[in-house]
């Protein structure tokens, strides 16, 4: 590795004249180097440092690095505007980096979240210079990746992330009492106004916020259309390292991204999915160790990624599966050559009607109830609604122990026998619901959980959907997040629906109105009928795999407790 020389700041200006701020990271070192660039809006010395390692680590492997401030933030001059100016201020970034004295003019992007995002806006305008990125934990479509989910606004994550900008923006501008109040909202989120999503303490402090927006666009529109990177990339295409989390909130982006990119591209499309939320990447996630190998390896992978397209050597990458998950349960990395795609396997739900009972009166079975429909009445009170624990739409997210929410009579639980032989699971995860409502409007929860043999429960899975009035179709067809694990013999799989996942998700009025239309007082009683058995059952389909025979599924060590 190389010396790294002392950081400096630099600054660039924009097509329109906007002064662009970034620290430079140079290795000290004979001869030209690519440039890897990240542009992010939380001031450039945070540099992502809380999942990767820190720029000078990446410029002792050869590289000169790049951490802007985007436009607006940090001491970059201009306007902040969410995701309004990445296209042009990427392009016009990357042009710039390709020419700083010692560049090779090869340019690579890093960066997770909003720093993956500026990654997609950049490539849109296919800067020459720009070879390769590696977006991590993105939006692709940002109405159902990134802002909703199954037509349901994310609200915790929405609404913290607002205050949060909100919060910087009071930094820059020196308002002390602007930014403590804010500061304190994002510690303690609270929904106490007559329109309980509407966040009057937002309005107050930012009334411009993108938040209100994405409220009022509830519709997949053309708002969307002209914002989501989606749109951009049509006809964009470049050797990408996609990075996930099987609990983070963007897991739907990362994978819609890679699917789409691999059905397409003539490059290397390459994806990583650990066991983490948005963030760390490390070993403990939710109420579980993962293990030692559950650490992240993304740093050293991006180095050989790197290597491999911005300097032209041989890492041995395109001998390994382009596909890495990490498997929970056995805690090992599996490859595989292509995402799995497997018919799915049928669990089929059936009940006593008392599902909402007890633990045992609620199964999943392999096969079908021929006995007439069994109806399971599910009444959600907007009073007490099903909290949030742990998945990956609330914090803290990752795997939490949920035996005791289970207990709530608000809550149906289906529960397989015991398993026989370890189950492993690798793909996307569909849950299809019979089921009716006395409201216009509801909304459906489903959290797939291992029940252990000592009787703890712990999420791995699970997924929401929005029925606004008038759009019930029935099945109910309610996504869940990709997984991959290995659920152990002696224990079993249950199936949890409720009407709520609160505050992850807006409490459902019932009415049919939009959230940002919904007041408190206007909240009823919702009640939902699940039916089992009969010519429409309700099921879960799983994509079990088997271990070591599954066409493309390979495994890199022996399972191991």
């Amino acid at each position: 590795m190389l010396k790294v020389r002392p950081k400096e700041t630099v600054s660039m200006l924009t097509r329109d004249r906007v002064r662009l701020d970034a620290d430079i990271y140079r290795p000290d070192g004979e001869g030209a180097f690519p440039v890897l660039l990240m542009r992010q809006p939380y001031g450039r010395s945070i540099a992502s440092t809380v999942v990767y390692a820190h720029p000078t680590w990446y410029a002792a492997h050869g590289y000169l690095v790049v951490i802007q401030d985007v436009r607006g933030r940090g001491t970059s001059e201009g306007t902040f505007k969410l995701f309004a100016h990445e296209i042009e201020d990427g392009a016009d970034t990357v042009h710039w980096a390709a020419n700083l004295p010692g560049s090779t003019g090869q340019v690579g992007m890093y960066g997770f979240s909003y720093q993956g995002m500026t990654q997609l806006y950049a490539a849109a305008a296919k800067p020459p210079a720009l070879k390769t990125i590696c977006p991590a934990m993105i939006g692709y479509d940002l109405y159902s990746d990134w802002a909703y989910e199954g037509g349901a606004f994310c609200l915790q994550a929405n609404l913290s992330w607002a205050i949060q900008l909100a919060a910087e923006t009071a930094r820059l501008k020196g308002d002390e009492s602007a930014h403590h109040t804010l500061a304190t909202a994002s510690k303690n989120l609270t929904l106490d106004d007559p329109i309980p999503d509407y966040s009057s303490i937002l309005k107050a402090f930012d009334p411009d916020s993108f938040y209100f927006e994405w409220l009022q666009h509830s519709e997949p529109d053309g708002y969307w259309e002209t914002l989501s990177p989606k749109t951009s990339l049509r006809d964009v295409d470049l050797p990408m390292l996609h990075i996930g989390g099987w609990f983070d909130t963007f897991l739907r982006g990362t994978m819609h991204l890679y699917k789409e990119m691999a059905s397409r591209s003539v490059y290397r499309q390459q994806l990583l999915v650990g066991p983490w939320s948005h963030l760390p990447w490390g070993r403990k996630v939710g109420a579980i160790d993962f293990g030692a190998n559950a650490v992240s390896p993304c740093d050293r992978l991006q180095i050989r990624w790197f290597d491999q397209f911005l300097k032209g050597l041989n890492t041995g990458l395109f001998d390994e599966p382009a596909i890495a998950l990490f498997e929970m349960g056995s805690n090992h990395w599996r490859t595989f050559s292509h995402w799995h795609t497997p018919n799915p396997t049928s669990y089929f739900l059936a009940s006593t009607g008392l599902a909402c009972i007890s633990a045992q009166e609620g199964t999943l079975t392999p096969t079908p109830d021929t006995q007439p429909p069994t109806p399971d009445t599910l009444v959600h009170d907007p009073w007490r609604p099903v909290p949030a624990i742990g998945g990956h739409a609330s914090g803290p997210s990752g795997p939490q122990e949920r035996a005791g929410l289970d207990c709530r009579t608000d809550v149906l639980t289906y529960s397989s026998e015991p398993l026989v032989e370890d189950l492993h699971l690798a793909g996307d995860v569909l849950v299809s619901i019979a089921c009716t409502a006395a409201t216009p409007s509801f909304d459906l929860c489903a959290v797939l959980s291992e029940v252990r043999s000592n009787g703890s429960v712990y999420n791995f899975t699970q997924g929401y959907i929005h029925i606004r009035a008038g759009q019930i179709t029935t099945p109910l067809q309610i996504r869940l997040q990709p997984t991959c694990i290995c659920l152990a013999k002696g224990n079993a799989i249950r199936l949890s629906l409720s009407a709520a996942c609160f505050p992850a998700y807006p409490v459902n009025a019932g009415t049919g109105l939009a959230a940002d239309e919904t007041r408190f007082i206007d909240q009823q009683i919702v009640t939902v009928t699940v039916t089992s058995g009969g010519d429409r059952p309700s099921q879960l389909l799983l994509p079990v795999v088997v271990s070591h025979l599954e066409p493309g599924y390979m495994t890199t060590a022996t399972t191991d407790r």
